[in-house]
């Protein structure tokens, strides 16, 4: 099969975002970018997508959507709705890091990530060293908000992090994020990102 219909095949798959697929209807307002942040931290830890993912929604259908009812709700809440989502190996330290998350969110920019974006000034670096500062944010969770965030972030695109060109490699497709996105098409960035590091979890 050529590199495009292996890509078309993949899209065909796999062309939903994870933010898609946790109900979150990303635009650049407050809220959805908070949802955002949380799915990214659940995706990061070592667990699995799905699972992450099953969490992330159960913490919003238990109302905490915004970082000022993520702060407001208690420890055990947290952990509760982590459980209903099958996220309990990591749910006690998680809650914690959830609850920190939201009030330094609160406390540095408001609740309103797009502070921290225009603090960048289109700087991907800068943004990624400021993801990292909210505590359970590392590296991975960074790279994870980046690739989803492109969307409705345009500076931040192509975000085709060494996860996704994984997947683009044990496809035999391209691993220059260019050549990547001419194959594509016109695709959003964030689908095709989302869709290859679904072919590396696929092939892993």
């Amino acid at each position: 099969m050529s590199a495009r219909g292996t890509l078309e095949e993949l899209l065909e798959r796999h062309g939903t975002t994870y933010a898609g697929e946790a109900g979150i209807r990303l635009r650049d307002t407050p809220r959805p970018l908070y949802q955002l942040l949380v799915l990214s931290h659940l995706l990061s830890a070592r667990i699995r997508a799905e699972i992450a993912v099953a969490s992330a929604r159960a913490l919003f259908s238990h109302g905490l959507r915004t970082p000022r009812r993520m702060a407001d709700a208690t420890w055990q809440e947290r952990v509760d709705a982590l459980g209903e989502g099958g996220y309990r190996r990591f749910d006690e330290r998680t809650s914690t890091q959830l609850g920190e998350e939201a009030l330094l969110l609160l406390d540095a920019y408001g609740g309103d990530l797009r502070r921290l974006r225009r603090e960048a000034q289109g700087d991907t670096d800068m943004l990624g060293a400021g993801l990292r500062r909210f505590p359970g944010i590392g590296p991975a969770g960074a790279d994870i908000f980046l690739r989803e965030v492109q969307s409705v972030w345009p500076e931040t695109a192509p975000h085709l992090d060494a996860k996704a060109l994984q997947g683009a490699e044990r496809l035999g497709l391209p691993t220059e994020p260019d050549e990547l996105l001419r194959l594509a098409k016109g695709e959003d960035p964030a689908v095709l990102a989302a869709a290859l590091v679904r072919g590396a979890l696929d092939s892993g």
